[in-house]
């Protein structure tokens, strides 16, 4: 930049080209200041979750999410969903304010403290899935399936009501 400022200095530009050459040194000092402003927002925000990395105690623990497929028939709302390693009677289905809620637990089959994982994918602990069910559902008669690892919860549609409508006569 500074060997393009000799150049038009040395050729003779007009003031007004001048002026408009210190504005644009002045709008990139400016911006070279917001970044700096920026880095150091950074590194502060950096050290700010490490330290609350290093306090895990501050954190509530989460749960893990399930997977689910959730789809309709012509007679039934479902939700599908994968859950290995967990014991049909570990899992709870219930439904409350209008929103069924799937809970379990999933325990680590071998809790050896010297493992040293290249990889770590497998979820192990609570879990637990939520999912909001439409207006015309019939909730008293869900009915839950659990095959080979896989949780089926069927939530049976209302049946609309055909009902006559009578004309008074004025």
């Amino acid at each position: 930049m500074a060997l393009f400022k000799k150049f038009k200095n040395n050729i003779g530009l007009d003031e007004e080209e001048k002026a408009d050459e210190i504005d644009d040194d002045e709008e990139e000092e400016e911006e070279e200041d917001d970044e700096k402003k920026q880095k150091t927002k950074n590194k502060k925000q950096k050290k700010e979750w490490k330290k609350k990395d290093n306090k895990k105690n501050d954190w509530p623990e989460s749960k893990g999410q399930l997977a689910a497929d959730i789809y309709e028939t012509e007679t039934d709302f479902c939700i599908q969903t994968p859950i290995a390693g967990v014991a049909q009677e570990d899992i709870e289905i219930f439904v409350e304010s209008n929103m069924l809620i799937i809970k379990g637990e999933r325990a680590e089959m071998d809790t050896t403290s010297n493992k040293k994982y290249f990889h770590k994918e497998c979820y192990w602990g609570s879990f637990s899935r939520q999912t909001m069910l439409p207006d015309d559902v019939n909730t008293q008669k869900i009915m839950a399936s659990f095959k080979k690892g896989i949780l089926i919860v069927k939530i049976p549609k209302k049946k609309e009501e055909k009902r006559k409508i009578s004309i008074e006569m004025s």
